[in-house]
């Protein structure tokens, strides 16, 4: 049934009862939530099921988060790594060290070390091999031969020490073999006997001794010092090296350098016995490489081991160059993933996310209650003490929780995205100034300068209807014309704007032409919605079928394509107001699907299409006969600006609600759209008899035109000789 909504319809402002504080302060003393306690009271199953992963230690349970960005799900999800790291199961933190491998005299070996143990080594053995400099000299005799014997007392005594202060069965292969290699070499340098190199200068060798270093590739101190017992780390820029390490390039002073003292950790080092975050639109996104990352990290959970390799010259040679020996990893991976790009990699790579056996589902939006209210409220005051911004009033709440609504275009539900909370909540201390509380006014100050910010392209259209260079019209009655609306997006840009349909109708058998088809400026969509338009209107009048009808719809001044079934509703009623001859109510602008039943389908953006048709009606000039049609369905999702709400109010503007489309179509053209009876025909002084009235009329001029042209045709033949 049709309805002419109340203001109170029109927003959800008056759902929202006024928050009972003066200002978001008081919230603080009155609970000890944390800004992470609030996000996840908004988050109950997301929370659930998140712990659950975390809790789950058996190799390969990586977890997917789901979300829309904005909804904390990264953020949240981090927390709670966090929180898991310092109260969960201990893993035993450890240390990562590169050494040289001297069994086979190449090579590197890897060892795992407690935390702390690496960086002591690497201190120990630099400190070694600093002495052993300085000390190596000093084995010469007055011949410039080296004295092994003195050598041999001396490397005993300080391979004794650093065990002692390096307690670590694992380290013991490098403390045997730092005596017999040191002393091989002082041999080998003794061969050399008058060359020019034998002499004092020449026995150290650098290169030789960078032998005995310590590569750190991983140290856990910082870890290890907060009480950790599992390493978090998040990878925000994931690539080759940055995931799997690398081989730095043998240039310069590194030339010299042993190829173990060129590998460099990667974030899945860094986190091993530990959790990795990860995003799954990063890899993604990597248009050279990011096929190559997924599939490097699908071979990683099936094999639970990395090998660190030379990605310079992968790139420069497609191969992977200087590869290490594997190194065995357990690393919890958690990705962060949008709807849209899990299914892309879904189906780019299906047994990807076989290894992700937990899948964490944030929600966009809850249901408006004043619990959920009050976490939200809750969360204001909390990022206020965070952000060091002004606190706000119980009204400006009001503002913000309203255009959470507005998110979400539901007046029973509010968007949880918060990102677009934080960036209004900005705005609006910005707007504050020095004001130590922020209002409701300086909250719509905030929404007000956004709405202006954005309004550009959306102006430009609206001066080129005022100048008359985009036809418009919102006064008066015309036949077969009706003001559509859009839905444009530009960037962050989002609004709605009017455009004329029109229609004509006469005699023939050629149905409804979509003129915008025709030339192929149409989508898919739109398409559909004029095969539906056709098909309600041959079952709405088949009893004169197959009918005899020749019409044409088109968007006028529409050159950049139509797509959308939006428009079904108000192609119909111009093409039934063409039909008909009755003029449709101008100052009224409709949006709405249709289906085969002629019931009306809600549509998107139906806030942004009111307002903006309302601007231009302002520009126009508002005489209380202007307003718009939409569906029933679409009342919920009305959270309009105060403006709109405003001219409503004072009779200035209408907002009329349908179900089906016969009521709109009454409506606009003062007419009583009609019922049909049994045998398909419509009586009385209706709408729909009308039009029935008309479609037997053509019949009757094509059956009498065709008949013309058949005698015609007729008396041509009989002439012939």
């Amino acid at each position: 049934m049709m309805q002419v909504l109340n203001p109170n319809e029109l927003t959800v402002s008056y759902k929202l009862s006024p928050m009972s504080f003066e200002s978001t302060e008081t919230l603080l003393e009155a609970s000890d939530l944390s800004l992470t306690d609030y996000g996840w009271k908004l988050q109950p199953e997301a929370q659930k099921t998140l712990m659950m992963g975390l809790s789950m230690q058996q190799s390969g349970c990586n977890v997917l988060v789901q979300g829309t960005p904005g909804s904390g799900r990264a953020g949240l999800t981090m927390a709670a790594m966090k929180a898991a790291a310092v109260t969960g199961i201990d893993t035993s933190l450890t240390d990562l060290v590169a050494l040289y491998d001297f069994s086979q005299q190449s090579g590197v070996n890897y060892i795992k070390l407690p935390a702390g143990l690496g960086s002591q080594l690497r201190t120990v053995m630099d400190i070694f091999i600093k002495t052993l400099m300085a000390e190596m000299p000093q084995w010469l005799d007055s011949n410039g031969q080296a004295n092994l014997s003195l050598a041999e007392v001396w490397l005993e005594e300080r391979i004794d020490s650093m065990r002692a202060q390096l307690s670590s069965a694992k380290l013991s292969p490098l403390f045997n073999v730092i005596k017999p290699e040191i002393l091989a070499y002082l041999q080998a340098w003794q061969q050399l006997g008058n060359e020019p190199e034998n002499n004092a200068d020449g026995l150290v060798n650098e290169g030789f001794l960078s032998r005995f270093r310590v590569n750190l590739l991983v140290d856990q101190r910082a870890n290890l010092t907060a009480g950790v017992k599992q390493p978090i780390v998040e990878e925000k820029d994931p690539g080759f090296a940055a995931l799997f390490g690398t081989l730095e390039s043998a240039a310069g002073e590194a030339a010299q350098w042993p190829e173990f003292l060129r590998l460099r950790a990667g974030s899945l080092h860094h986190a091993d016995g530990g959790m990795l975050m990860l995003h799954l639109r990063d890899l993604m996104q990597d248009e050279s490489n990011g096929g190559a990352l997924l599939e490097k990290l699908y071979r990683l959970m099936r094999n639970h081991e990395i090998q660190i390799e030379d990605w310079a010259n992968h790139a420069q040679q497609g191969t992977g160059g200087n590869r290490q020996s594997a190194l065995p990893v357990n690393v919890k991976l958690i990705m962060i993933a949008s709807r849209e790009d899990y299914y892309d990699c879904l189906e780019a790579q299906p047994d990807f996310f076989d290894f992700f056996p937990v899948k964490v589902e944030f929600e966009d939006r809850v249901s408006a209650t004043l619990e959920n209210y009050a976490w939200v409220a809750g969360y204001i005051a909390q990022k206020c003490q965070q952000q060091a911004l002004p606190h706000f009033s119980g009204a400006a709440v009001n503002v913000l929780l309203q255009f959470m609504h507005r998110l979400e275009e539901d007046q029973s539900r509010f968007s949880i995205r918060f990102a677009h909370l934080d960036q209004l909540m900005h705005e609006s201390a910005a707007a504050a100034g020095d004001e130590r509380l922020v209002t409701d006014t300086h909250v719509n100050q905030a929404l007000s300068a956004r709405l202006l910010r954005q309004q550009f392209f959306e102006a430009q259209i609206r001066d080129s209807i005022i100048d008359n260079e985009l036809l418009i019209q919102v006064h008066g009655d015309v036949v077969g014309q009706v003001n559509g609306l859009t839905h444009i997006e530009l960037g962050d840009a989002s609004f709605g704007s009017p455009i004329r349909i029109t229609a004509r109708c006469y005699p023939g058998r050629s149905g409804v032409i979509n003129i915008d088809r025709e030339v192929e400026m149409s989508g898919p969509s739109h398409d559909k919605g004029i095969y539906i338009l056709q098909n309600w209107l041959s079952a709405s009048f088949w009893a004169l079928a197959p009918l005899s009808l020749s019409a044409s719809l088109v968007f006028e001044q529409e050159y950049n394509g139509v797509e959308g079934d939006s428009a079904s509703c108000a192609e119909l009623f111009a093409l039934l107001s063409a039909l008909t001859g009755l003029p449709i109510k101008q100052g009224i602008a409709v949006t709405g699907a249709l289906n085969q039943f002629g019931e009306v389908m809600p549509i998107g953006g139906v806030n942004e299409k009111i307002e903006g048709y309302f601007r231009v009606c302002q520009a126009l000039g508002l005489n209380g006969e202007q307003g718009v049609i939409i569906p029933k369905r679409n009342q919920r999702h009305l959270i309009l600006d105060e403006s709109v709400v405003t001219a409503v109010n004072n009779g200035m503007f209408k907002i009329i609600t349908i179900d089906h489309v016969l009521e709109g179509i009454a409506y606009l053209t003062n007419s009583e759209a009609g019922t049909q009876e049994a045998d398909g025909t419509y009586t009385g002084n209706t709408l729909m008899a009308r039009a029935q009235t008309v479609l037997a009329s053509f019949r009757a001029t094509l059956e009498r035109n065709q008949a013309h042209m058949a005698y015609i045709q007729q008396q041509a033949d009989t002439s012939k000789p």
